[in-house]
């Protein structure tokens, strides 16, 4: 059978515009779940009372179509063709982006990047370029997800080339004591995407990829199911809480990725994600 080509770059376009909209002023439904677990078995007053505004704030976003956050990010976008896709059209970024800015405009969200981070720091005014990302997967049709990304969780991450010998608890005590030094600036409590693995260009994407994951949906693989599960007691007992005010929830979730390295590497990436976890993911079969 025919593999399907990618042919409508409008068509692909609409789908980010309808998720940008969506992931900016509703919060993931696995995230308000989160949210609501941490908020019920808190102890500490301050952090439960930081938790209960960020789940009124949810609310209110989604009730009044407003923005979940100021910061309205820099939108990545990750496209992952099945089996069945063979190709993406040639105009497909120009396509994402004039639907950015639509969307952006539309919305009244914050235009947040500049034309060039050394030469040009001049803003377009219109949130473009979108980041985009393109990967095959197994199975048929395109997933789609975007991710709206704002700074302060973003400066916060980290890339970290250990010596393979650092191992497991290297891993654990990098992500603690980055989360000590620069967690409260990503607005906690967190959802911590680690990537391990591959190269230091690329260990930075598995990381981002990892957020897309569902929060409390651990790895398919035990091992690292319980890895992430050591992470984030680890965090927690950091101690840094919601807003950075202390308390034991500094994170919500980790979520870990892993995949081949050089035999003499250890890539590792942290990319926290703050309390606002915006992003929308879904199945594209059909777009000729």
């Amino acid at each position: 059978m025919a593999g399907m080509r990618m042919r409508d770059s409008r068509a692909i376009a609409q789908v980010v515009g309808r998720q940008i909209a969506q992931a900016a002023t509703v919060l993931r439904p696995d995230v308000v779940v989160a949210l609501e677990a941490a908020c019920a078995r808190e102890t500490n007053a301050r952090a439960r009372n930081v938790l209960s505004m960020l789940l009124e704030n949810a609310h209110l976003s989604a009730a009044k179509d407003l923005p979940l956050c100021q910061d309205t990010g820099t939108v990545w976008v990750l496209l992952e063709a099945g089996e069945d896709v063979t190709g993406f059209p040639p105009d497909l970024q120009q396509a994402i982006d004039a639907e950015v800015a639509r969307v952006y405009k539309e919305q009244g969200l914050r235009a947040s990047t500049v034309r060039d981070a050394l030469c040009d720091r001049s803003n377009p005014g219109d949130n473009t370029p979108a980041f985009i990302e393109y990967r095959r997967r197994l199975g048929k049709g395109l997933t789609v997800s975007t991710l709206l990304k704002g700074a302060g969780s973003d400066n916060a991450s980290q890339v970290v080339m250990l010596p393979p010998a650092a191992g497991k608890q290297g891993i654990m005590d990098a992500l603690t004591s980055l989360v000590r030094e620069k967690g409260s600036a990503a607005c906690p409590p967190l959802v911590i995407g680690v990537g391990v693995g591959t190269t230091f260009d690329k260990v930075a994407s598995l990381a981002k990829r990892a957020l897309l994951r569902p929060v409390g949906q651990a790895s398919g693989v035990a091992q690292v199911a319980q890895f992430e599960a050591e992470l984030l007691a680890a965090v927690n007992a950091t101690g840094v809480g919601p807003a950075g005010l202390g308390g034991a929830t500094s994170a919500l979730g980790v979520a870990v990725e892993t995949a081949p390295a050089h035999i003499a590497a250890l890539p590792v990436a942290f990319n926290l994600g703050c309390c606002a976890m915006r992003s929308a993911s879904e199945v594209v079969r059909a777009i000729q």
